[in-house]
């Protein structure tokens, strides 16, 4: 397979992402390409966020962050997982104030089990947002990948595969398919919670990103992984693939990132695959 990662400017609520994509895309295009593009990407576009400094934590939300994060993920679930040392770290020291904030989010949008995990609870993520804002998933990720995919048919005419992924990961037994992502395509199946993921970590199943929609030319499921996971390597993780990242590369607090901040990044939401 020969890949591409497209490069594009960041893409900031309100952006018109079908007209970047084709844009973006057009000159490269041929029948048979499958289009890989990030989730995350296109649920800032459509506004799909929240600003966890105007959300009021309460008390489970704190204790999440005081027992759950920082003594349970930092000192035990953090090397079931076999985390590196620096993430254990992290956890060990996870933010009191803006943690609870986020917690509270998740438990309102995805419920307790999910809050239960260390990150992208329910597929909200926090890495490369600006602020204290966090981007929630998509609800119906088919819709997007159907109108990307119209609209490229339509101004190229070419045959193609459109693919909507998540980084969020999928764990693989055999032909068991499974994640704690919300909405993945049918096939994997969506246990929901922080479950799947320990125990896929602890027992060190193949783990790649989540496909999310596919539209176009019908593939398998096995399919889908594979171009997902290969779209998450070779696109890389823009400012940082955690927010402590984000915090190391901008010398800033967690609240100190600005959307100009993210602007200076590389960034690669739309990823080429030709077969």
């Amino acid at each position: 397979m020969k890949v591409k990662a497209v490069k594009t400017k960041f893409w900031r609520p309100n952006e018109d992402y079908l007209t970047v994509i084709v844009e973006s895309v057009q000159p490269f295009l041929m029948n048979g390409d499958i289009v890989v593009i990030s989730e995350k990407a296109i649920s800032t576009s459509l506004r799909n966020i929240v600003d966890e400094s105007q959300v009021v934590p309460g008390l489970l939300a704190k204790l999440l962050v005081t027992i759950w994060m920082r003594l349970f993920w930092g000192f035990f679930l953090g090397k079931i997982c076999r985390f590196k040392e620096s993430s254990i770290n992290h956890l060990r020291f996870y933010p009191l104030e803006e943690g609870a904030s986020h917690k509270q989010v998740v438990l309102r949008c995805s419920g307790f089990l999910h809050a239960l995990k260390y990150g992208s609870e329910g597929g909200i993520d926090i890495s490369n947002m600006p602020s204290s804002l966090a981007c929630l998933p998509l609800e119906r990720p088919q819709i997007q990948a159907r109108q990307i995919y119209e609209k490229l048919k339509k101004k190229t005419g070419k045959n193609i595969i459109v693919i909507i992924s998540d980084t969020d990961s999928t764990f693989s037994l055999h032909n068991l398919h499974f994640t704690s992502h919300p909405h993945p395509i049918k096939g994997i199946k969506n246990f929901g919670g922080v479950i799947p993921f320990i125990m896929g970590r602890a027992l060190k199943l193949r783990q790649r990103a989540t496909p999310l929609a596919v539209e176009g030319v019908k593939i398998e499921v096995e399919e889908a992984l594979l171009f997902a996971e290969i779209a998450h390597h070779i696109r890389g993780s823009g400012a940082g693939r955690t927010v402590w990242d984000m915090v190391k590369r901008y010398d800033v607090n967690f609240s100190e990132i600005t959307w100009n901040m993210l602007d200076m990044a590389n960034h690669f939401p739309i990823v080429l695959i030709r077969r």
